[in-house]
């Protein structure tokens, strides 16, 4: 069975109120973690891959892994790949199967990033594969991605919306006034951003820096139309605390059972995904298969 859209899947969002939980995954453990969380409860998932991840493990491998999962599961699974700059990756991923790609543009200028995301939408259309842009930058750097500097890029929301309607874009990613990683202090956030390009167009809007905001401003988001939120930094400290956890205890208790590892690391990703999904709303939201 193919990867779902990641496009549909935010569209069907949009339409009915919530928002797909867009999952950040490091290895096949979190990958199945990730979906089972999404099975469980019968939500649409989008698992999202980093360049170093696909550069560490090869994009066969991770398209295998999952496909796996996807193929046990009755929701629909989405495979996207995350803050890409580099073309040669996306090519790479267009040709394993990938629903959709980030063109990450945000370090180039303005015309320069709007030609190149013009260049992959074409290549990743003509291969069934969607794409989100981001031409302006969001702050926080994610897997050596990023910038700190939130005043870099940052476009009128008709130009943004003008860019993504002229080259094909199937996803927005725009400043919202959130971060990758862990605050350091309250973000002020654009939710009135999100209602106005949601005004100006049906192109979904996807909100990154998800880690770290409070039920009532997840809420606030998708009420003004945001319909995919990326989770990274919450399932990587999962991941790394369940780890530290388990191997303090080992060590205590002398034990060493790689498996009891791998299951309370699968454990507390689970947790930390269907956490995500009940703050999202998205829940009951995945037509099963007959």
């Amino acid at each position: 069975m193919a990867f779902a859209s990641t496009r549909e899947l935010c569209l069907a969002a949009r339409t009915d109120g919530y928002a797909v939980p867009a999952v950040n995954i490091v290895d096949g453990l979190s990958i199945a973690s990730a979906v089972k969380a999404a099975d469980s409860v019968g939500s649409p998932i989008i698992l999202q891959t980093s360049v170093k991840t696909v550069q560490y493990f090869g994009a066969a491998v991770l398209a295998s892994a999952a496909q796996a999962a996807a193929d046990a599961a009755s929701v629909p699974v989405a495979l996207h790949l995350d803050h890409c700059p580099q073309r040669a990756v996306i090519t790479e991923a267009i040709a394993h199967g990938w629903s959709s790609v980030l063109f990450d543009a945000s370090d180039r200028d303005f015309d320069t990033a709007v030609a190149e995301t013009a260049e992959v939408v074409a290549e990743a259309h003509a291969a069934g594969v969607d794409v989100e842009s981001e031409i302006e930058n969001i702050v926080g750097v994610e897997d050596g991605v990023g910038s700190d500097d939130p005043n870099v890029h940052f476009y009128a929301d008709e130009e943004l919306v003008r860019v993504a309607t002229e080259t094909g874009t199937d996803l927005i990613a725009p400043a919202l006034g959130t971060a990758h990683g862990l605050y350091k202090a309250s973000p002020v956030l654009l939710v009135d951003r999100v209602a106005r390009l949601a005004a100006l167009t049906d192109i979904p809007v996807v909100l990154h820096g998800g880690t770290g905001l409070s039920a009532e401003e997840f809420q606030a988001f998708i009420d003004a139309g945001v319909s995919k939120i990326n989770i990274s930094t919450a399932v990587k400290l999962a991941y790394m605390h369940a780890s530290r956890d388990h191997l303090a205890e080992a060590e205590r208790a002398g034990k060493w059972e790689p498996v009891r590892l791998f299951d309370q690391i699968g454990s507390a990703v689970e947790q930390a995904v269907l956490q995500h999904i009940e703050l999202f709303g998205s829940a009951r939201r995945a037509a099963v298969p007959a």
